[in-house]
């Protein structure tokens, strides 16, 4: 009886040691992640003056809140999303009203409906785009296609989609760089046919996967030829003119 008490014990120990130790790698692994570089997304702002506020828990407004047209922006996996505020506020200053949304442990594959929250938010606007960075585009195609018919197009920066969107009427934006080490290019060409064949696909010569937005160097990266200051804005004019083209 003492034995088998014994190896109960023991059981339970190992379970328990198990378990323990899977949170404690998956909490190592959340932590680790891109932070936003504060002093370049700061000096980047000086002299763009673009209304900016926080209007829910994770959720930023850029631009007019009484704009007609809007563009919900996921951010990148594990990148802190405020590294995407020069992006949102260069676009958001030619009229676009522009979300940037927090995601939970900086994942958007772990809340692919936020933009509901952000929509919602802002009745007035008539003409929703969804966009996003790497695992964040795939996300926000994926919240595109179980949302047809109410969003009016798609943003697509250095990710693709495995969400069938051929036959939807939204039009798409897909934007990467030629320096872009990190996207897989095999799944973009994989994946190419879920696009409208209409699809406005741009190659920024010189571009990489991390200067979307401002959060440094990212692993497995290329060597870009651009700034990442240069690259927010070639990449804020294409994404501009896309959403304002009637």
């Amino acid at each position: 009886m003492a034995n088998r008490i014994n190896r109960k014990i023991i059981w339970i120990g190992a379970a328990v040691l198990i378990i323990a130790l899977c949170f404690g790698c998956c909490a190592v692994y959340l932590s680790d992640y891109y932070r936003a570089d504060l002093e370049a997304i700061e000096a980047f702002a000086v002299g763009r003056e673009v209304e900016k506020a926080e209007v829910a828990d994770g959720l930023i407004a850029f631009g007019d809140p009484h704009a007609e047209i809007g563009l919900i922006f996921y951010p990148g996996g594990k990148v802190e999303y405020t590294a995407y505020e020069p992006l949102m506020r260069s676009i958001a200053a030619n009229g676009v009203l522009c979300i940037l949304v927090r995601m939970p442990f900086n994942l958007a594959v772990l809340d692919v409906n936020r933009a509901d929250a952000a929509r919602a938010h802002f009745p007035e606007v008539e003409s929703w785009y969804i966009g996003g960075h790497s695992l964040g585009g795939s996300m926000a195609a994926s919240y595109l296609g179980s949302h047809a018919g109410e969003l009016r197009g798609l943003v697509l920066l250095g990710a693709y989609s495995t969400a069938d969107l051929s036959g939807g009427s939204a039009k798409v934006l897909s934007v990467y760089g030629s320096a872009d080490g990190v996207m897989n290019r095999e799944k973009y060409e994989q994946y190419r046919d879920n696009l409208p064949s209409a699809t406005t696909e741009i190659l920024i010569d010189g571009g990489c996967h991390a200067y979307f937005g401002m959060y440094g160097e990212q692993e497995g990266d290329g060597a870009p030829s651009l700034s990442a200051e240069e690259q927010i804005a070639i990449s804020a004019g294409y994404i501009s003119d896309f959403i304002l083209r009637r």
